[in-house]
């Protein structure tokens, strides 16, 4: 985890204890050593002010002076740029740009999943599966580096590490052929700033 050096916050975030956004954005605060005020959220009933900085009423919601940020995708990269050690994206353009589609398309194909997960019969049951089935086809990347294609910590790794945390609360178990993933997802798990990260409620998911 990084060591926190003269980094005296004035920012908030709005954040669902559950959330799987609001965990990623966690992440990040907790690798660069960020400190800030953590305002819990119940996504179903967002607070008034909340609302009135966010009129999507949505977590992660980060408030920095006047600046506010509701995507977590962009909240990520903004507290990358501010805070730029340890970096978390590549510096060259292209390798940027790469990272950038990938995370798309974690967002495209693995996020959307997570919402009818979240719901109940057939659409929950295909979607397990078909979550199930694409982690197993990519896992043999993880073979190849420590991290997601990179040799160090990204934001792949902190937009994946809270999806791979929850496979036990979806219902996913993921097989042999899947290995390198498993190893990878337990090298995650290990690292202080994604313990730091964890909610009382989502660390029950592994220990409760």
């Amino acid at each position: 985890m990084a060591v926190v050096a003269n980094r005296k916050s004035v920012m908030s975030l709005f954040t669902g204890a559950s959330d799987v956004h609001s965990h990623r954005v966690r992440i990040v605060l907790a690798e660069k050593g960020i400190n800030f005020d953590s305002v819990d959220v119940d996504p179903a009933s967002p607070p008034e002010d909340l609302m009135a900085l966010n009129p999507y009423g949505t977590v992660p919601t980060l408030v920095d002076r006047d600046l506010v940020l509701y995507d977590s995708q962009v909240i990520m990269e903004y507290l990358d740029e501010r805070f730029p050690h340890p970096p978390l994206m590549p510096v060259d353009p292209v390798s940027r740009a790469q990272s950038r589609m990938t995370l798309r398309r974690i967002q495209r194909d693995w996020d959307s999943l997570l919402g009818k997960i979240a719901g109940s019969g057939k659409e929950k049951s295909k979607a397990v599966k078909e979550l199930r089935e694409s982690m197993t086809v990519v896992a043999p990347i993880f073979e190849q580096k420590p991290y997601f294609l990179s040799d160090d910590l990204s934001l792949l790794d902190c937009a994946v590490a809270p999806i791979l945390w929850r496979l036990p609360e979806y219902g996913i178990e993921l097989p042999p052929a899947a290995k390198s993933m498993l190893e990878y997802a337990q090298r995650l798990f290990d690292m202080e700033s994604f313990q730091a990260s964890l909610t009382e409620s989502e660390r029950e998911i592994r220990e409760g």
